[in-house]
């Protein structure tokens, strides 16, 4: 037990100093190299250069953005996981992802350009459609006042088809706007701003406040809905408040940096081979996990075919597909052996 203690920490302390060399590195790299020493003066003194504006108004905002979507996501992605007790799951299972792209087609098509809050409305539509999504989907999988997880599973997968569908329509009907869509639904960081990381960190850092409170009912909730009856969690509940809470965070994710997959499915499964399968730490380190590999995606983005960058939802795509293909592997592996 105390070997697993240790081990615990030493991995919760190699992924605090690997996220802080990550900002440091994503901050200092680009088109204009900042030094760290430069970065530092710059945070504790202030100054009045070029270097400094492009620190500020421009590279800190979108790096640190990065790291709360990445928290977000990770974290998300194995409470989805625990939840239906499937590796494969992340957290554009049940659709939520498509039903915010939709709404930002939508936001998109219509031209409404507008910002609410500092949002722009193709944020906000998106948000929307994500939740309004996760609602349906419940509605879908909720009977006799029972709602089976393999019903929500096969609800979300049949929606968020769907939606897919619909948002090709779309695009076939609206030719001239189908460059900006695809570009907002491949995920990107581009427009990073103070304002929007202010208004994602209050509802994403929140919201992983709450996914980390309920580690342990989670932890009760994978030995068997059955299990948790006897020992006085109402998982009904329990589910509800997971699930929605996931929603806000996914919401506000695709609503600030588009579409950004798999990276809830890797770094919960990453976390879950170094040091196990309990949420108390797995959640939190993943949280961590995701931060650093969303950073490393979106600095090699901006780095890789200068003057032009990758979006970060294909970053994470070519980090994720060959990882997931890694799991399915193994899972046919297990089964055979």
């Amino acid at each position: 037990m105390g070997k697993v203690k240790n081990r615990n920490w030493l991995v919760l302390v190699f992924l605090i100093a690997s996220l802080v060399l990550s900002l440091i590195f994503a901050a200092s790299t680009g088109a204009v190299k900042i030094s760290t020493t430069e970065i530092i003066e710059i945070l504790t003194k202030g100054a009045d250069t070029v270097n400094a504006s492009i620190l500020m108004d421009i590279r800190l905002p979108r790096v640190l953005l990065a790291a709360v979507l990445g928290a977000g996501l990770a974290a998300v992605g194995g409470v989805m996981q625990a939840i239906f007790k499937n590796p494969l799951v992340d957290s554009y299972t049940l659709g939520m992802s498509s039903g915010a792209a939709l709404g930002a087609v939508i936001s998109i098509i219509t031209g409404l350009n507008a910002r609410i809050f500092g949002m722009e409305t193709t944020g906000i539509f998106a948000f929307m459609g994500a939740v309004l999504t996760l609602f349906f989907v419940y509605s879908l999988a909720y009977t006799r006042n029972r709602m089976s997880i393999n019903s929500l599973l096969l609800a979300g997968v049949a929606v968020s088809y769907f939606l897919a569908s619909v948002i090709s329509f779309l695009m076939m009907l609206n030719h001239d706007k189908i460059e900006h869509i695809v570009f907002w639904t491949m995920g990107s960081l581009s427009m990073a701003t103070w304002n929007e990381l202010f208004i994602s960190a209050v509802i994403i850092i929140p919201s992983l406040a709450v996914l980390m409170y309920y580690t342990r009912e989670l932890n009760i909730l994978m030995m068997g809905e059955d299990a948790a009856h006897h020992l006085g969690i109402n998982t009904f509940a329990l589910k509800n408040v997971l699930l929605i809470t996931c929603a806000l965070v996914v919401g506000s994710v695709v609503s600030t940096g588009g579409t950004i997959a798999f990276l809830g499915l890797v770094a919960p499964h990453i976390i879950r081979l170094i040091i196990g399968s309990d949420n108390k730490s797995v959640i939190p380190y993943s949280a961590l996990l995701g931060s650093i590999l969303l950073v490393l995606a979106d600095t090699a983005g901006r780095m890789l075919i200068q003057p032009a960058e990758i979006p970060v939802g294909v970053m994470t795509s070519i980090m994720g597909g060959p990882f997931f293909i890694f799991l399915l592997r193994s899972q046919k592996a297990g089964r055979q052996g």
